[in-house]
């Protein structure tokens, strides 16, 4: 008989050392290393099996017929959105959030969805059992949905029972950390187990032309748990974030072979489920000041949607020998840049004042167009000068002043248009295609000249 032999792999990046160590050598965790048993099916190693001959495989050049991908509307926008336009048969999607943020809310709206269009929608849950399941549908008002639900974890019986009846449009599973294979001799949630059921999960979608959705578990950072290799195996990598002291959510997108990344859905978590959220922009200034010092409007992009986002900033004497400097919503080390510009090109000192800076809503940017508007709301901050109130900023800024341009001026525009907004600050170099507009625009090419004409009206109202 063979005697089995152990590994021990690292549950956060899949690698695999011959004994335990309290670090991982290959990502440089610390106590992700676990014993697993390595003697034959997919956590083992080659099998000794006779070597067989391969096939030739036909080569093809890159010109051909191409048709789009076939897909399925869920009828939520903002879903459809997100994925590009609908669901794409034979995909597959890992969808990550944090606890209790609303992935199962959100997906067993997106099943019932379905199934009402006349889909047949299948979903199994691996945390919850079915009766908890149907108290969500019927406090959501789905129960009426024909929605095929199971709770099962094996990956053998949970194929078993697709392939019993029709292929489903959408299957979702939740989640991928729960499911487990005979192939694998290793408890659930470990690396060889979600590599194995999502491997298995996978081929059966691309086989039968069904939409597969997993929910994936995420670590104190945020990621998606478990190893990398199950996001490249997937087609589109989704992250539904948002936070507990706010109503809205926002599903982001990452990764998708079928449709742009870095596209967002706004929705707004309610008493009846997970609304759509068709105007952000007016979400994030629903309760906007206009006369308090120290807040400016940013014209952002998200994806390809254009939002406008208040920036805060609070500007105060310190009487600590070293500043604080707190940040939410925004990266602190671009924060201390913009600062550095300010002291060292534009002669603003804060070197003995706190500077806080905060975006309104709780919305996390990672734009540095947003430089110009910090900047605004910094120096508004300090003066004690409220900034107009039917203003918009956008432009990045660089280490020796200078605004640069940004993407899709002409949208963030548009959309500042539309909610009232007459004029802006921006970047020069972004109204060479301007073309005509109601938009009153200011070119900007230092920052050192929007601070003197921000100080030139700070003079101006001093002296009324």
């Amino acid at each position: 008989m063979a005697r089995r032999s152990t590994s021990f792999v690292c549950q956060s990046c899949g690698a695999v050392t011959s004994k335990w160590t309290g670090r991982c050598e290959s990502c440089g965790e610390w106590n992700t290393i676990v014993e697993e048993q390595s003697g034959g099916g997919v956590g083992g190693g080659p099998a000794k099996t006779k070597a067989t001959k391969g096939r030739v495989v036909p080569l093809v050049g890159l010109q051909g017929d191409t048709k789009e991908a076939p897909r399925i509307q869920s009828r939520i926008a903002e879903l459809d959105r997100v994925t590009g336009g609908g669901f794409v048969r034979g995909s597959a999607l890992l969808v990550g959030g944090d606890p209790g943020i609303g992935k199962s809310t959100l997906l067993i709206q997106a099943a019932a969805a379905f199934a009402r269009l006349g889909h047949r929608a299948v979903y199994i849950s691996g945390e919850e059992a079915i009766g908890q399941v149907r108290l969500r549908a019927e406090r959501l008002g789905l129960a009426d949905a024909p929605v095929a639900l199971a709770a099962e974890t094996s990956v053998e019986d949970i194929l078993a029972t697709l392939q019993d009846g029709e292929p489903p449009a959408l299957l979702i599973l939740d989640s991928i950390q729960t499911l487990w294979t005979d192939q694998a001799d290793s408890p659930p949630g470990t690396v060889t187990q979600v590599r194995a059921s999502a491997q298995a999960m996978v081929r059966y979608a691309k086989k039968h032309g069904t939409t597969l959705v997993l929910v994936g578990h995420v670590t104190k950072d945020g990621q998606i748990a478990g190893p990398r290799v199950v996001e490249h195996m997937v087609d589109a990598v989704l992250y539904f974030e948002g936070d507990g002291a706010h109503q809205y959510r926002i599903l982001r997108s990452v990764k998708n072979r079928f449709g742009a990344t870095d596209e967002i859905g706004v929705f707004e978590m309610t008493g009846s489920g997970l609304a759509e959220v068709a105007n952000p922009s007016a979400l994030f200034l629903g309760e906007r000041s206009n006369n308090s010092p120290g807040a400016a409007v940013f014209a952002g992009l998200e994806g390809s949607r254009p939002l406008l986002i208040e920036v805060q900033a609070l500007v105060a004497p310190s009487p600590l020998g070293t500043p604080r400097r707190a940040v939410i919503g925004w990266d602190s080390a671009r924060l201390s840049m913009i600062l550095a510009v300010l002291e060292a090109r534009c002669g603003v000192r804060f070197s003995q004042h706190d500077v806080y800076l905060n975006v309104a809503g709780g919305l996390k940017i990672n734009e540095p167009g947003a430089d110009l508007a910090v900047a605004a709301a910094l120096v508004s901050s300090l003066s004690g000068l409220a900034l107009p109130a039917n203003c918009v900023y956008f432009g990045e800024v660089s280490l020796s002043g200078a605004i640069r341009p940004v993407a899709q001026a002409q949208s963030r525009l548009k959309e500042a248009l539309k909610l009232g907004f007459d004029k802006a600050f921006c970047p020069q170099g972004n109204l060479k295609d301007r073309g005509k507009s109601d938009f009153a625009a200011t070119g900007l090419e230092e920052l050192g000249e929007f601070i003197a004409k921000i100080s030139a009206k700070a003079g101006s109202g001093r002296e009324a």
